[in-house]
C-alpha cells in the first residue's frame, strides 16, 4: 500500500515523464494506492486551484486522478494525528496508518521532515523510484 500526496501529483500533473510522473506510473506497476475521502478531496481540490487549473489541461488532470482511483484501495481512518507541523497535512498520515502503508511520496517539506515516520518511509518522488 502507497499514498501520494498532492504535491506530488501535482507535479506529475505539471510535466509529463517527469519524475513525479515516472514515480506515479512505477507504484501503479507495483503497489496499490491508498486513498480516503480526505485525501481525495484534497487532491481534487488542489489540482482545480486557478494557478494549476490554468497551467494543467483538464484532460491531463483527469488522466492523473485516473492512474490514482483506478485501483485504488479506499479507507476511513480512524486514529487521528497531531504529527505535522501543517496540520492540514495530517490526514495523509491518518491514511498511511489505517491504510498500513509502508511509504508515502511528497514533495512537501513538512512531511518529509517527519522520514520515517512511525516506520512509515515519506520519500519524495526521485527517492521513491531509487528505492523500487
Amino acid at each position: 500500500m502507497i499514498v501520494f500526496d498532492a504535491s506530488a501529483l501535482i507535479g506529475a500533473a505539471l510535466k509529463a515523464d517527469s519524475v513525479p510522473e515516472r514515480a506515479l506510473l512505477r507504484a501503479e506497476d507495483v503497489d496499490v494506492f491508498a486513498l480516503s475521502v480526505a485525501v481525495e478531496s484534497e487532491i481534487v481540490d488542489v489540482l482545480n486551484r486557478p494557478k494549476f487549473a490554468a497551467a494543467i489541461r483538464p484532460e491531463r488532470r483527469a488522466y492523473i486522478l485516473d492512474v490514482l482511483r483506478r485501483e485504488a484501495a479506499w479507507f476511513d481512518p480512524i486514529e487521528r494525528v497531531a504529527d505535522c507541523r501543517d496540520p492540514k497535512d495530517d490526514k495523509y498520515l491518518e491514511l498511511a496508518l489505517a491504510s498500513g502503508a509502508e511509504t508515502t511520496v511528497s514533495s512537501d517539506d513538512d512531511r518529509l521532515v517527519l522520514n520515517p515516520w512511525r516506520g512509515v518511509r515519506i520519500l519524495r518522488p526521485a527517492a521513491y523510484l531509487a528505492l523500487v
